[in-house]
C-alpha cells in the first residue's frame, strides 16, 4: 500500500484494496465449485451447471474477470491511474484524462450497487429455478455460499467512494495548476 500518489487519504487507499478481498471469497468459492469440491450441490447440481466441462471455464473465468476488475480500482489511488503506465505504446508517460477513468469506475459502481441489492432482495429464490436434488438439504451450504457472496455487497459502494474521492482530487489539481489562471485566482 506504499505506491500511492500524493494526497491520496488512508481511508480512500484502504477502500481500493477492499475491493480486492470483497471479491475474493465468492471467487475462491467459484473455484471450489468448479474443481467439484461440493459448496453445496449435489453431483446432479454440478452437471446442470456444466461442471465439469464448460460450466469449469465460465466459474473460473468469472472470477478471474471479477478479480481483474476489482484490481482496476487501485488505478483511482495508484500513479498508473494518472499517467499511462510505460508498457502501454503510444499512450505511455501520457497523463490519464480524469473521464476516463471516472465514467468507467462510476458506471461500474452503480452497476456493481445496482447487482448486489438486486442479489439481496432475491436471495430467497435463487435456487428456485434449479431441479430437485441438486442442491445439498444440509443449511451449511447456504450459509457458507452467503458468507462468500456477502462481501460483494461492498464492491460497488467501495468504489463509489473512491471515485468520488479520485474526480474531487484530479478536478482540483486541475483547477490549480490551470496555466491561464492569473496569479492570486480569479479577477
Amino acid at each position: 500500500m506504499t505506491n500511492t500518489v500524493p494526497g491520496v487519504p488512508k481511508w480512500a487507499n484502504l477502500a481500493a484494496h477492499a475491493t480486492l478481498l470483497a471479491t475474493l471469497p465468492s471467487g475462491l468459492w467459484r473455484i471450489a465449485m468448479g474443481l467439484g469440491i461440493p459448496v453445496g450441490f449435489t453431483a446432479q447440481g454440478l452437471v446442470e451447471f456444466g461442471i465439469p466441462g464448460w460450466g469449469t471455464a465460465y466459474v473460473f473465468g468469472l472470477s478471474i474477470l471479477a478479480e481483474a476488475l476489482a484490481f482496476l480500482t487501485l488505478g483511482l489511488v495508484r500513479p498508473w491511474g494518472e499517467v499511462w503506465p510505460r508498457w502501454i505504446p503510444g499512450l505511455r508517460g501520457r497523463p490519464v484524462p480524469p473521464l476516463a477513468a471516472i465514467v468507467p469506475a462510476a458506471a461500474g459502481a452503480i452497476i456493481l450497487t445496482a447487482l448486489g441489492v438486486q442479489g439481496l432482495f432475491g436471495w430467497a429464490e435463487a435456487g428456485s429455478s434449479m431441479s430437485p436434488g441438486s442442491w445439498e438439504t444440509s443449511p451449511v451450504y447456504g450459509v457458507v455460499m452467503a458468507a462468500c457472496y456477502a462481501p460483494l455487497l461492498l464492491w460497488g459502494p467501495l468504489l463509489a467512494a473512491v471515485t468520488v474521492h479520485y474526480a474531487r482530487r484530479r478536478h482540483s489539481s486541475e483547477r490549480a495548476q490551470h496555466p491561464l489562471e492569473p496569479l492570486g485566482g480569479r479577477a
